[in-house]
C-alpha cells in the first residue's frame, strides 16, 4: 500500500533557478537500470531527444548493441558522422519507420529495451495533415506493441507530451491515444512478457521546432519585434538532457503501466521573449487553432491515481490488473483528489538565470 500521507498540491511561487541547480544535481550518476550487457533500441533516434539520449549512453553505459531506428537516411548518414561505428562497435544504424510491422519486428529481434520517441511533433502540421499523424503516432503505437509482444523485448518507455493531457489538438489527441495503447498493452503482455509505460513532460529547450530556436533564428535575421501568441501564456520546460536523465531514471522504476511525470519549472512566453531579448519590443500575434493558454501534465481525473515523489510524479494505471510497484509505495505518497499540476499553478517558476542556464544546457 502506498504512504497515506495526503499532498495538496501547487500554490504560487516566486521565480527562481535554484530548479534548474537542484535538477542537474541528479544527472551524472549511473543509474540503478544500467544498460551494461543489454541491447537498446531508439525509435526516431535522429531526433533531437534521440541524439541526446544515444550520446549520454555511449559517454555512461556499455550496451551489447545501441540501435539507432529511424527513417531519414540523411540524418542518419548525418549522425553517423558524429558517432561512427568505428568507434562506438555497439552502435547500429538501422532506416525504417514505425508505420512499418514487419520491419518493426525485425529490428526488435534480440532487443531488451526500446525507447520509443518517434513521432510527428508538429501541432500546425498535424492540423493540416491528420491522416499522416494517425498512421505514425496511434497505428506506429500499436505497430511498436505488437513487435514487442512477439520477440524477446523486456521493457517499452515511450515518449508523450503535456499536450496529451485534455487535447485541443490532433497532435495531442494522438499522443493521448498513443499512451493510452501503451498502457493498455500491459493487459496483453502476460506475466513474462515485455512491459510498456510512458514519460509525459513539458516543452523541451534545444528540440527542433521549439519556440526558443525560433526566436534566436529571428535575432540572428535581425527582428525588431518578437512575436508572442499570448502575453498570459505558461508553459512547462525541460532542457534535453533532464528529458534523458528523466527517461534513464523511469526506467529503473517501471514496472509495467505508468506514466512517469517529472517536476518541471514553469515560465510565461512573455518572460521568456523578455529573457532571451530584453531590448526587443514584443508583438502579440494571437493563440494558434489548437493551443491552450496554459498545459496541464496531470489533471483532477487522474489525482485519484497518482503518487508524488521527490522528484516526480506517477500515475498509476486505472485496471484491476495493476499491483501497486512498492518501490513507489515505498518512496511516494497520494496526491489529493483536487489535485492539479498545471504550467498556470506550478511552484517552481523560472527566472531568466534559470531559464539562461536550461538553454546553456541545451
Amino acid at each position: 500500500m502506498v504512504a497515506s500521507e495526503i499532498f495538496r498540491g501547487h500554490v504560487d511561487s516566486e521565480p527562481n533557478s535554484d530548479f534548474v541547480e537542484k535538477k542537474l544535481s541528479m544527472t551524472n550518476k549511473k543509474d540503478a537500470h544500467s544498460l551494461d550487457g543489454r541491447s537498446v533500441m531508439v525509435t526516431g533516434a535522429t531526433g533531437s531527444f534521440g541524439k541526446k539520449f544515444i550520446k549520454n549512453v555511449l559517454a555512461n553505459y556499455e550496451p551489447e548493441r545501441l540501435i539507432v531506428f529511424s527513417r531519414d537516411e540523411l540524418k542518419q548518414y548525418d549522425m553517423a558522422a558524429d558517432f561512427p561505428t568505428s568507434k562506438y562497435k555497439c552502435l547500429r544504424y538501422f532506416l525504417g519507420d514505425v508505420r512499418d510491422p514487419q520491419r518493426l519486428k525485425m529490428a526488435f529481434r534480440g532487443i531488451d529495451t526500446v525507447i520509443h520517441a518517434a513521432a510527428l511533433k508538429q501541432v500546425p502540421a498535424a492540423e493540416y495533415n491528420p491522416f499522416e499523424c494517425i498512421r505514425t503516432n496511434v497505428i506506429g503505437a500499436e505497430n511498436i506493441v505488437n513487435a514487442a509482444l512477439h520477440t524477446d523485448v523486456k521493457n517499452v518507455l515511450a515518449l508523450s507530451t503535456d499536450k496529451a493531457v485534455n487535447p485541443t489538438n490532433l497532435y495531442g489527441a494522438s499522443k493521448l491515444a498513443a499512451d493510452k495503447i501503451f498502457v493498455a498493452a500491459n493487459n496483453l503482455s502476460g506475466a513474462a512478457g515485455p512491459r510498456f509505460s510512458v514519460v509525459r513532460y513539458g516543452n523541451v529547450i534545444g528540440s527542433r521546432g521549439s519556440v526558443v530556436e525560433l526566436y534566436h533564428r529571428l535575432i540572428a535575421a535581425g527582428v525588431t519585434k518578437l512575436p508572442v501568441t499570448d502575453p498570459r501564456m505558461t508553459r512547462f520546460w525541460i532542457s534535453l538532457d533532464q528529458g534523458v536523465e528523466f527517461v534513464l531514471s523511469s526506467l529503473s522504476r517501471m514496472s509495467g503501466g505508468e506514466i512517469f511525470v517529472p517536476k518541471i519549472p514553469s515560465m510565461s512566453v512573455r518572460a521568456l521573449a523578455s529573457c532571451i531579448a530584453p531590448d526587443l519590443e514584443q508583438e502579440t500575434i494571437g493563440i494558434r487553432p489548437g493551443e491552450k493558454l496554459h498545459e496541464a501534465l496531470i489533471t483532477e481525473d487522474d489525482a485519484r491515481y497518482t503518487i508524488e515523489l521527490d522528484d516526480s510524479y506517477v500515475i498509476e494505471p486505472a485496471f484491476n490488473w495493476w499491483e501497486a510497484n512498492d518501490n513507489l509505495a515505498t518512496e511516494g505518497r497520494r496526491v489529493r483528489e483536487d489535485f492539479r499540476y498545471a504550467s498556470d499553478i506550478n511552484t517552481e517558476w523560472l527566472d531568466d538565470v534559470g531559464m539562461r542556464r536550461l538553454i546553456e544546457m541545451s
